[in-house]
């Protein structure tokens, strides 16, 4: 039985990313959960060295619930493409490098997709909640589409201006915030946590 979080629970984001924290708190908002960055407590951001992206989200959630004595929520999350065998996938950030240019990563997986002629892409997310006895429960979220060149929209963060989801018109980059929350990959991994543990 998942362990649940009642209104008025002070919950920590295991982000230091701008555009994460301001989505996951929107998301976890109506709920009644106070939230925290773990940036805003000081806690340092641990290396990513897991394979995937449940097991990445796992360990910063628990590195976040151990260090500060809450339950932490952690994201990790990717970008993915059939004609590179999901890469970036986990790497997604890494592709940016160290500065985060995310137009420059834009520019590299569009680079690298030309010669396939294949677009198929997808985001996923998952969502990793723990508590600070170790305990842990993780939601996964997908959204497939194609990716598009150029890239359209200055909504979002990431690859989001890259990705038209399948259906729509508009790339999360050109997405209202309401419009993208209601779709998207980390909206489904979170549908599931609020059935779970908030519901």
């Amino acid at each position: 039985m998942t362990r649940r979080l009642g209104s008025g629970t002070r919950l920590v984001l295991a982000s230091h990313n701008r555009g994460k924290l301001a989505e996951i708190a929107d998301l976890v908002g109506p709920h009644g959960i106070e939230t925290v960055s773990a940036g805003d407590l000081g806690l340092a951001e641990p290396d990513e060295t897991e394979p995937d992206f449940a097991g990445n989200a796992r360990l910063k959630a628990q590195a976040a619930a151990a260090a500060s004595g809450l339950p932490a929520l952690a994201d990790d999350s990717g970008f993915c493409l059939a004609a590179l065998a999901g890469a970036p996938g986990v790497l997604s950030a890494r592709w940016a490098g160290p500065e985060k240019n995310f137009a420059a990563a834009m520019a590299r997986v569009n680079a690298a997709l030309n010669p396939t002629g294949d677009r198929r892409a997808w985001f996923v997310a998952a969502l990793t909640l723990a508590w600070p006895n170790g305990e842990t429960a993780t939601y996964i979220g997908r959204v497939d589409g194609v990716a598009v060149w150029p890239p359209r929209g200055t909504q979002g963060f990431g690859y989001d201006p890259m990705f038209l989801p399948a259906g729509a018109t508009e790339t999360f980059g050109e997405m209202a915030p309401a419009r993208k929350h209601a779709i998207s990959h980390r909206a489904r991994a979170f549908a599931q946590l609020v059935a779970a543990c908030l519901g």
